[in-house]
């Protein structure tokens, strides 16, 4: 979301979400604007629900005796972009609006138990097993709000613009006079000041304003009481009334904070997270799926992030993220070769160990355990330096199991992205392939 936001030039230099944060909590909207209740933080009355049925009473409960008052009904996924979006089964959209109880019962078949294609979610998509049928605000007018970490100020950002209601990159490619920003202290929290200046470039005057000034305080207390990463608030509306309501929300958790709140983490929803990425946080393993098919195995995120980049330059593409860290022990190495082997996707394995506190030893025979174990199936190439490396040359020399090793990174970056070019070439006509070092 905010890629472009962030690297505009006449904006601040904050870095762009990173795609390999790890194991980073995720709550669907329902959840995250029951927390934000919580904080103060105004939000249209919402009930999920799991079943037809459920759609259609909960539609009743909103209305009540109120005639005229319509409900938006939104398919709870964790992806964006999820109103632009279709189902597999050929239904147009994951939010809609609804003026009848049997109209939300039926909207709720066509979306629960479907899958929900995003641009964020590529062709894969993502099931749907809840709805959230929200109160529809007559809106005056759409603004945005969003507090995140920023390593450059270290320390929070908060960034709004009068134009919300559409995709803030957007916003910032086309009129990047319409952001606007303010790096907080974090040992003192925002001033007056700097909440007054945000609520004036949202437009708000008057009663208006003060509401502003209220709301961006009370997610900035919400930011910091549950230790969040990001809070978004798209849209931030202002009713016909003069109320101001968060009508759509994302918030992002530090997970180092995990123990200080159970309770929120314990929402997590692992039905809609990657299958591989849940399996690796069983074992600590550092993991993140991408869209490539050279998977690696390495331990750093430093050297993991330049075993991607030199894979890139060789004209390949890493199938994930994978630090196995400077403590892993057999079983996490067998662990991460037993994932990288059943992923369809990897058509090579490219191990890139630099010894230091991880011993190159320990890697070596957790990769000969794993290739013993689990009859590994895809090319292994390994390059591997530093403490206990002859050791470990001569555990996989010995262990008669078929492995290429290179000499250096270069090598070793080369060989597997040829190496997985012929595999992938090779399926496609249905040939085997088998490789000697």
């Amino acid at each position: 979301m905010f890629g472009r936001v962030l690297r505009n030039p006449q904006l601040m230099s904050l870095p762009a979400r990173q795609s390999a944060q790890v194991r980073r909590l995720n709550l669907h909207e329902f959840q995250s604007l029951e927390i934000m209740k919580g904080f103060g933080v105004a939000t249209p009355q919402g009930i999920p629900a799991d079943t037809p049925a459920e759609a259609k009473a909960a539609f009743s409960k909103i209305r009540g005796d109120r005639e005229g008052v319509d409900v938006v009904i939104k398919a709870q996924a964790l992806t964006g972009g999820r109103g632009l979006g279709s189902f597999k089964n050929g239904f147009k959209g994951g939010v809609h609006m609804c003026t009848k109880p049997e109209q939300a019962e039926e909207i709720a078949k066509k979306m629960l138990g479907e899958t929900l294609v995003t641009r964020q979610t590529g062709a894969k998509g993502i099931e749907v097993a809840k709805v959230f049928l929200m109160e529809r605000v007559w809106m005056r007018r759409e603004m945005y709000f969003s507090i995140l970490m920023d390593r450059a100020s270290q320390g929070p950002v908060m960034v709004a613009s009068p134009a919300g209601g559409t995709s803030i990159e957007d916003v910032a490619e086309a009129t990047p006079e319409l952001i606007f920003k303010e790096p907080v202290d974090i040992s003192t929290g925002p001033t007056d000041a700097q909440v007054t200046r945000l609520a004036k470039a949202l437009g708000g005057e008057g009663e208006v304003l003060k509401k502003l000034e209220t709301q961006i305080k009370n997610l900035y207390n919400m930011f910091i009481g549950v230790d969040a990463t990001l809070v978004e608030i798209n849209p931030l509306a202002e009713t016909r009334e003069g109320e101001i309501f968060a009508c759509d929300a994302k918030l992002n958790y530090d997970d180092n904070a995990a123990f200080r709140h159970k309770e929120i983490f314990a929402k997590r929803d692992k039905t809609q997270e990657d299958p591989r990425e849940v399996e690796a946080s069983n074992y600590d393993l550092n993991y993140i799926g991408l869209d490539g098919n050279i998977g690696c195995l390495v331990n750093g995120a430093g050297l993991a992030m330049a075993t991607m980049d030199i894979i890139s330059l060789y004209g390949g593409s890493p199938a994930n993220f994978l630090d196995v860290g400077g403590g892993a022990t057999e079983e996490q190495v067998k662990k991460a070769f037993e994932i990288l082997d059943g992923d369809d996707q990897v058509k090579s394995i490219l191990v890139n160990i630099f010894g230091g506190i991880m011993r190159c030893d320990v890697i070596a025979a957790g990769i000969v355990a794993a290739a013993k174990d689990l009859g590994l199936k895809k090319p292994v190439i390994i390059r591997l330096q530093g403490t206990n490396v002859e050791p470990a040359r001569k555990i996989i020399a010995e262990s008669g199991i078929k492995m290429i090793v290179a000499d250096d990174l270069e090598d070793a970056a080369e060989k597997a992205v040829k190496i997985a070019d012929i595999v992938a070439q090779a399926e496609q006509v249905k040939i085997g392939v088998e490789f000697n070092a």
